[in-house]
């Protein structure tokens, strides 16, 4: 992935680029899943965030923290959510600090990942991969994006495009595991499809091994 957000440090994202780049072995999650969000100002919903036009907005109406819910029907793999706000076009409406939580539903979320974005213009990417490197997703049902603060103590955010993204399926034909380093992926193997007319009945196997006995006993 290209990595369009530079960290000023721990926790704070700057910058942004004007064309969304991912890596390959991601795919967009979105369109599997039910939007809602927590207030929106008449004519700049829901769907503002999902129409991939630049140009629209969400805009929230109410107090903060201002949500945007993520509910899949199904357990998913979720790896990185990409935002694109403008501090240039938005100014106070831009968010300043951000909460990510996940879990079955409303009722048991969790913060995953807290940024701050400092000036973003651009798409922003906040990985979801934990402190261990072997925490490269999160596995939920839910994923809901909380606007804490935005810049210069606006009340009111503007997002204008959002984007999540998950693991591909497995790329190996007829692998029934997902290998995950090259080593594995090497020296993995799958079967070959099993061919009927080569599976013996239990008398043809007694028959086989009744022959191999005979013959080895002639040669012995």
């Amino acid at each position: 992935m290209a990595d369009s957000s530079e960290g000023e440090e721990e926790g704070k994202l700057t910058g942004g680029s004007q064309q969304l780049v991912v890596d390959d072995d991601l795919r967009e999650m979105g369109k599997k899943a039910a939007w809602s969000v927590s207030s929106y100002k008449p004519g700049n919903g829901v769907l503002s965030l999902r129409d991939d036009n630049l140009e629209t907005y969400w805009q929230s109406d109410g107090a903060q923290p201002h949500l945007v819910n993520v509910q899949f029907q199904k357990k998913v793999k979720l790896q990185l959510v990409v935002l694109y706000v403008d501090f240039k076009l938005d100014e106070s409406y831009t968010p300043g600090k951000i909460s990510i939580r996940a879990g079955d539903g409303f009722h048991n979320l969790k913060e995953i990942k807290a940024v701050e974005l400092v000036k973003p213009t651009g798409w922003m990417h906040i990985s979801l991969s934990g402190n261990d490197p072997r925490e490269t997703f999160v596995n939920t049902f839910m994923l809901q994006i909380a606007v804490l603060s935005n810049h210069l103590n606006g009340r009111d955010t503007h997002i204008r495009q959002i984007k999540v993204y998950g693991p591909r399926p497995n790329p190996i034909p007829l692998q029934p595991f997902q290998f995950t380093s090259t080593e594995f992926i090497t020296y993995s193997t799958t079967n070959p499809p099993i061919n009927k007319s080569e599976i013996l009945s239990l008398d043809d196997l007694s028959n086989r091994i009744m022959e191999i006995g005979s013959y080895n006993g002639k040669t012995s």
